[in-house]
């Protein structure tokens, strides 16, 4: 099993940039993929984009150019995935998560708790 954190959420101004940090632990050594999704009050939940453990990444077209996926390597020690956001508008307010898929699996079994983005116009 995989263990997720997400951190890094907060309020920004619309136009400013917000890292959030997911942090893997457990068995990470299977993880296949890492995605991002978020959810806005009243509304379904949305993928952002993904990563996979080969660094393929894809992202939805609501984001593209603004937001990067990548994983932190200088966390050596900690499987750690980021989502730079770049840009950032009112319409990326939502609860931000990451999710694990892990090898041989269709999918994702491992979601963080979640951690609120809120952008002010």
């Amino acid at each position: 099993q995989v263990q997720l954190v997400e951190s890094g959420g907060g309020l920004v101004q619309a136009g400013s940039s917000l890292r959030l940090d997911c942090a893997a632990s457990g068995r990470t050594f299977n993880i296949y993929n890492i995605a991002w999704f978020r959810q806005a009050p009243g509304k379904e939940r949305e993928f952002v984009g993904d990563r996979s453990r080969s660094g393929f990444v894809y992202y939805a077209d609501s984001v593209q150019g603004r937001f990067t996926i990548d994983r932190d390597n200088t966390k050596d020690t900690v499987y750690t995935i980021y989502l730079q956001m770049n840009d950032l508008k009112p319409a990326d307010t939502a609860i931000y998560y990451c999710a694990a898929r892990q090898s041989g699996s269709g999918y994702y079994d491992s979601w963080g708790q979640g951690t609120q983005v809120t952008v002010s116009s």
